[in-house]
């Protein structure tokens, strides 16, 4: 299969995130796993290279994706402007350029002219500043790309967490807990299971709204006139969703370790306990899209930025999450694509042993294939 190429958003130029992009480009053995094409500015790279001391690197400049190099980290100039950079600071400035390279990344996605994006952090309020209407990435690429809707889907290794509502404030949480909206992410998660992640069948868990998972009602009704009645409803589709299960308890005792993935009904109680058990290391995947977009699991951190102090651990995740997700939709396309004409299963076993074999040969870089 060949090499995928891979656009990458800076994110907030006063943050952390092209700091984590360079440690990770900085190691040569990415360039033999796909063609990385970073979004944003020479002479705002050079900088954020020279603030942390990083060794250089061979990368190649174009204002055109179609002029790349194959086997150099790229740097696409999105603007020629002279970036007042304020490590540390939240400001307007922050926003507007991470806009403008989100953008670019963006309209070559649409035009199939990469296979995939990582954005590195957005701070919300830089953004809000600059004019950005969105909560999050999240939510622009689901408008960008018509999506009726899509699903956060945080992944760590064997440890997978979606949302029913992403950022959504607490207090408005239990009216967007409908039937509709659980069915569609149940679908959502099983679709990307089965195509993204390889699961044939995969086994969900659904949380509770309430505590206790309402007590029988005693502590909260959603849960029996709700979420219960959806999970009925998605057995009779085919959906083994499991629930609904009291977070703190299912969490706690292990019983997470028993699923594919597990469906949380807002924000913070999927993230909290998925950060608890996997932070530096998770992955914020948006599922449902036409596109692969990966993220890594945390913020700008602007009180490290420009201190050396980042881990590219997360960052580096999610751009192999993002090529082994482009490469598994492949597959699958090829492998349903023409029914009377699919390779057969010991051909595709020997591709599977061939790319296993190679991965493997690439030594520490390589990350768990689900």
């Amino acid at each position: 299969m060949k090499k995928l190429k891979i656009g990458i958003s800076i994110g907030d130029v006063n943050g952390i995130g092209l700091e984590v992009i360079l440690k990770t480009l900085a190691d040569p053995r990415i360039i033999d796993r796909c063609v990385p094409i970073i979004y944003g500015s020479s002479k705002v790279i050079s900088y954020h290279r020279k603030t942390i001391e990083i060794e250089e690197f061979e990368y190649h400049q174009t204002n055109n994706v179609e002029e790349i190099h194959e086997d150099k980290v790229n740097i696409i100039n999105c603007w020629e402007d002279t970036v007042n950079i304020r490590l540390g600071q939240v400001n307007d400035v922050g926003g507007e350029y991470a806009i403008k390279s989100l953008a670019a990344a963006v309209e070559d996605l649409k035009m199939g002219l990469i296979d995939g994006l990582v954005t590195a952090p957005i701070h919300k309020k830089s953004m809000n500043l600059a004019g950005f209407e969105y909560p999050g990435h999240t939510e622009y690429l689901t408008a960008a790309f018509d999506v009726k809707e899509s699903l956060m889907f945080m992944i760590n290794e064997d440890l997978r967490v979606g949302l029913v509502t992403n950022h959504l404030p607490i207090s408005k949480v239990a009216a967007a807990i409908t039937k509709e909206r659980i069915m569609e992410k149940l679908n959502l998660m099983r679709e990307t299971l089965r195509i993204d992640f390889g699961f044939d069948r995969p086994r969900i868990a659904v949380l509770g709204l309430n505590p206790h998972a309402g007590d029988e009602g005693l502590l909260g009704e959603e849960e029996m006139k709700i979420i219960i009645p959806t999970l009925q409803e998605a057995k009779q589709k085919g959906i083994i969703a499991i629930g609904p299960y009291s977070a703190d308890g299912f969490f706690g005792s292990g019983v997470y370790k028993q699923f594919d993935a597990i469906l949380a009904m807002y924000h913070d109680q999927g993230l909290v306990p998925f950060k608890t058990l996997s932070f530096g290391n998770g992955v914020n995947y948006t599922a449902g899209l036409p596109i692969v977009r990966t993220s890594p699991d945390h913020g700008t951190a602007h009180d490290i930025a420009g201190k050396d102090k980042a881990s590219p651990d997360s960052f580096r995740q999610a751009l192999f999450l993002a090529i082994d997700i482009a490469k598994n939709r492949t597959r699958y396309m090829e492998m349903h694509s023409n029914p009377l004409h699919k390779k057969n299963p010991a051909e595709l076993a020997k591709l599977l042993r061939e790319e296993e074999k190679r991965l493997k040969d690439m030594g520490e870089i390589v990350i768990k294939d689900d």
